[in-house]
């Protein structure tokens, strides 16, 4: 039905027109992609699918995104699973496993094909326990047993530690190995227990009871790694209960890494390991009390060089701002003031004296075009009488002894 909706919406023929024959209409690349991205986008059936295969060409790059296909004998898919849920994986994914994919079909327009967004990932045949699983899961945590205040703090140096695991399993002999040497003081009480099969839950539960009448400073629930069925007897609701309600906080440290179980969400702290369990039961070791004391005394000497150093900045800051505002600096200041006033008044003065020199000049040029020994260099001349000095400027007024100035001199003349 998909595909012949996909036909009939890129194959649509255009409207009739006045041309004899149909033109059929032109598709972008990017038109086509985007229509059959939406027709599979609107498909509900697309949008929530499981799909079954086996993993290859798996990646995972600095992203965090996961990027891998799923194969069958005929066919081959490619899929995607962002960070957000990839992180939320309880599962460590390689090249060949047979796994179920839920997620949603749509595709990657740059490319021009279609892939499936993950968004879980399960092992085939793990599809029942893990739909238990998760059942079980909900219920305990609407109850608030998973509740994050609920969580205990597990104490510094402990005086007796309490196991809760198989007698026989190296789970048992790598955590002594741990405390013995991290720790060797410590007192460690057993409560062997079946970790396996029908009758490990009711075991379990009786280990944990009977550990917290000895009154341990912490318990540990720990076994080595497996499948799903070989550790689900701790995920099973007797024994979470039982952990819930210990009075002794719980380290749970069962299977690998990438394996979690019921009782690691109820318990007060979860390991990875049985032997990281022992690890985080054993916070402070005399090794890291030498390597604490050392670094106390490191920071120490860093805080006191840094005080120092402070205080020298703060030192020479005040000594700074003690200059800005010393009299001394002000006298300068105003001496420097005093000198540009100075330039400024000797610029001014000898500006004044070149104006009053120009005045001048020019005030003596018209004193000289006005001046009598100008006229007399025009070939004019004084006469005046000897007797008196008397200016003779009529011929009435000639008479005796007289003086005739011209331009470079005088002589007397007399008038007969």
């Amino acid at each position: 039905m998909l595909t012949s909706a996909l036909k009939a919406c890129i194959l649509q023929p255009m409207q009739p027109s006045l041309f004899p024959s149909p033109i059929p209409q032109t598709y972008t690349v990017s038109k086509l992609t985007f229509l059959i991205r939406k027709l599979l986008e609107d498909d509900e059936t697309l949008q929530d699918v499981w799909v079954q295969g086996e993993i290859s060409n798996l990646s995972r790059p600095a992203s965090g995104h996961v990027y891998f296909t799923l194969k069958d004998a005929n066919a081959s898919l490619k899929c995607v699973m962002w960070k957000t849920s990839a992180a939320r994986l309880n599962l460590s994914l390689r090249d060949g496993m047979e796994v179920e994919v839920h997620g949603k079909i749509g595709v990657y327009e740059p490319q021009g094909q279609y892939q499936l967004y993950a968004d879980q990932i399960r092992p085939v045949g793990e599809g029942a326990l893990y739909q238990e699983f998760l059942r079980l899961k909900a219920m305990l945590e609407a109850e608030g047993l998973f509740d994050p205040e609920r969580k205990r703090p597990i104490p510094e140096f402990p005086k007796r530690i309490g196991i809760v695991t198989s007698a026989t399993g190296a789970a048992l002999r790598d955590m002594l190995n741990t405390l013995r040497r991290r720790l060797p003081l410590v007192e460690v009480l057993l409560a062997p227990s079946p970790v396996q099969g029908t009758e490990a839950p009711p075991a379990l539960v009786k280990a944990i009871q009977s550990l917290n009448l000895q009154h341990p400073d912490v318990i540990l629930l720990a076994r080595g790694g497996g499948s799903i069925e070989d550790l689900w007897a701790f995920n099973d609701e007797r024994v979470v209960r039982a952990v819930a309600a210990s009075r002794v906080p719980v380290i749970a440290g069962v299977g690998h890494e990438t394996d979690f179980t019921l009782c690691d969400f109820a318990a007060d702290l979860r390991a990875p390991t049985p032997t990281a369990a022992a690890e985080l039961a054993t916070p402070i070791t005399i090794l890291d009390l030498q390597a604490e004391l050392q670094n106390y005394r490191s920071r120490l000497a860093t805080s006191t060089i840094e005080l120092i150093a402070g205080q020298k900045a703060a030192l020479s800051a005040l000594t700074s701002e003690l200059r800005y505002l010393s009299p001394e600096r002000w006298i300068q200041s105003e001496r420097q003031r005093v000198d540009e006033l100075t330039r400024r008044m000797h610029s001014a003065l000898i500006h004044r004296i070149q104006l009053q020199s120009a005045h001048i000049k020019g005030m003596g040029r018209r004193l000289e075009a006005l001046s009598p020994l100008a006229v007399l260099s025009r070939g004019y001349a004084v006469v005046t009488r000897k007797e008196d000095g008397g200016v003779v400027s009529h011929v009435a007024d000639a008479r005796g002894a007289m003086k005739v100035r011209v331009s470079d001199g005088e002589f007397e003349v007399k008038k007969s």
